[in-house]
């Protein structure tokens, strides 16, 4: 059920318990984490934290602490999926669950005694009505006047609450006798089943509508800082980690411009608040303080800790927009240099080492130049913070650098470390994390664009019909990097915007993108990601998940769907072929 008053069903439940805390691997729940851990600090409230980076990792992290744990926080993991049916836990088990993957099961919804949801229902969430779904066959049959005060709205709520209480108790009693628990994420045909028990062809289409595109919703860390401010305790800590987290959602493209300008706009108004409370602070100029500002900045990865020049070769904004992957778009980005007046040597040297006078101007003067080269938007709304004097980052650096410690494939670490390592950036007293994070970032963004250069000037990009599709092969640059999932991600995105800035077919251009990579060359296994299409007006819905399963089980394909995000799954090496034939089939 959705949890309406998030401070009194939540966190004045857990304040006095134990908890066992499940955070995804992502920088969004990564922020919601370290808000969570600081009010956790504040209240000395017990807890454990245990990092999940897929639907195993989630059931053998329960397994291991049921018997310790009654009560578990879940971050951005745990909605959209029958979690009860999934887990199997005892009846006294409750789980928080703060998850920005949509849609959210309906069993979660409509479960009143060991789900809660920390979700803003001002989203549009969508979720069918409890009649629609769940009402029996022989419940709609008997007694007229039951039908008539549902039909007539009339009904009082506290009748209809219980009487949805033992109807959902019903339906999960009869899941968990049809199915025994597997430990990783259902597969397609635990969604068949569940359309088979619906006793109506319309019932079945309302779920099948409901369930079928995957999306997200409000960022978790920003619901999480909502609640510190809820409770009084918010500080500038934990707005600027809401700030980060919502800027993640924009670096990887989850949600549209629209919802990324409405949250900006929630946070400005935080941000406002916090800084005219500390106006009069007598440590407001001292060297250790925080100081969190709105920009209207440059689309430019990294810019103010790279070169100028750099930073635009590998921004997806501008690399795209200039081609830069033939001759004739470097011929393009030396006359845009030469239009602003920015001579060669300063925009190749470090940014902080520019002329303080070019730096000052810079820009207005690029914005006024990238106008004419028909980059009409390369300025966005973000925030930055100054850590005393000198040290100066954009959320979306911090994002980047989490991302590369989070998905380090420099040492041989475990998951567990890089998670801490990428917890740890996030405070402004491991800054030499950040820094070492930049550094790994710009390495990971130089690998994405020449990977992408490639497969542009090789033609690796095919038309399967109803969507575009590429295959990096064994022995690929960096090919390691992208068995991870968020380089993955932000790779399908540089690759699908370049093609359709480079292709003249209409049609292609308007085509999702399948991308596949290889994952463990030693168990024969690749990683697949689906996108939809790239577009200005596209609502970043994603319908692969679903299309992935059918794939899958209409040819027996050999497939682990453990991820999360339901467009990202593993696939056997071998079984590609009749995977990718019965995805061209199932799409035409």
């Amino acid at each position: 059920m959705f949890v309406t008053d998030i401070r009194k069903e939540f966190y004045d439940v857990v304040i006095n318990q134990r908890v066992a805390l499940l955070v995804a691997s992502d920088i969004d729940a990564l922020c919601g984490c370290k808000v969570l851990q600081a009010l956790f600090h504040c209240d000395q409230v017990q807890y454990t934290l245990v990092p999940v980076a897929g639907w195993q990792d989630l059931g053998t992290a329960f397994l291991e602490h049921k018997e310790q744990f009654r009560y578990f926080v879940l971050l951005n993991c745990g909605a959209n999926v029958d979690l009860l049916e999934m887990l199997q836990p005892d009846d006294d088990t409750i789980f928080f669950i703060c998850d920005t993957h949509r849609p959210v099961d309906v069993v979660n919804v409509y479960n009143d005694t060991q789900i809660k949801l920390l979700i803003k229902q001002d989203d549009d969430l969508g979720v069918p009505s409890y009649d629609d779904i769940f009402r029996d066959e022989d419940e709609e049959g008997s007694g007229a006047d039951s039908g008539n005060e549902s039909d007539g709205s009339s009904e009082p709520s506290g009748k209809r609450r219980r009487y949805d209480e033992g109807a959902v108790e019903r339906r999960i009693e009869r899941q968990r006798a049809k199915r025994e628990w597997e430990g990783r994420r259902p597969t397609f045909d635990t969604f068949v089943e569940r359309w088979l028990t619906l006793s109506s062809s319309h019932r079945r289409e309302i779920l099948f509508d409901y369930e079928q595109y995957e999306y997200h919703g409000t960022s978790a860390s920003l619901v999480i800082f909502e609640l510190a401010w809820v409770l009084t305790k918010d500080t500038k800590d934990m707005l600027w980690w809401a700030v980060i987290g919502l800027t993640d959602q924009w670096v990887h493209d989850k949600i549209t411009h629209m919802k990324y300008v409405t949250d900006i706009a929630t946070m400005q108004r935080h941000v406002s608040r916090h800084n005219h409370r500390n106006e009069d602070e007598d440590n407001s100029l001292s060297i250790d303080c925080m100081r969190i500002s709105f920009e209207y900045d440059l689309r430019l990865t990294l810019y103010q800790h790279w070169s100028l020049f750099e930073s635009m070769c590998n921004s997806t904004y501008t690399s795209c927009n200039f081609k830069l992957w033939s001759l004739s778009g470097q011929k393009r980005l030396q006359e845009f240099l030469a239009d602003m007046g920015l001579p060669l040597k300063q925009v190749q040297q470090k940014f902080h080492s520019m002329d303080m006078t070019i730096k000052e101007n810079l820009r207005e003067v690029l914005e006024e130049s990238s106008n004419k080269y028909g980059m009409k938007d390369i300025r966005i709304q973000t925030f930055g913070v100054h850590f005393g004097f000198k040290n100066r980052f954009l959320a979306s650096d911090v994002v980047h650098a989490a991302a590369a410690l989070l998905e380090s494939t420099e040492q041989d670490e475990s998951a567990g470390d890089n998670f801490i390592k990428a917890l740890d950036c996030l405070s402004r007293s491991h800054l030499e994390r950040v820094h070492l994070g930049i550094d790994l970032a710009k390495k990971k963004l130089i690998a994405i664009q020449q990977t992408v250069a490639s497969c542009i000037c090789t033609n690796l990009i095919l038309s399967q019909g109803p969507f575009l599709y590429c295959y990096l092969m064994e022995g690929t640059p960096d090919v390691k990097l992208f068995s991870k999932p968020m380089a993955l991600t932000l790779l399908c995105k540089y690759l699908l915007k370049a093609f359709v800035c480079s292709t003249r077919n209409k049609r292609c251009k308007l085509l999702p993108l399948v991308l596949a990579a290889p994952l463990d060359v030693a168990k024969g296994t690749v990683i697949v990601l689906g996108i939809p299409p790239d577009a200005d007006t596209s609502d970043k819905k994603n319908f692969f998940g679903r299309a992935f399963e059918k794939a899958a089980e209409s040819t027996s394909s050999r497939t682990l769907h453990d991820h999360f995000d339901t467009s990202i799954i593993e696939l056997k090496t071998e079984d590609r072929t009749k995977f990718l034939d019965a995805l061209i089939t199932l799409l035409s």
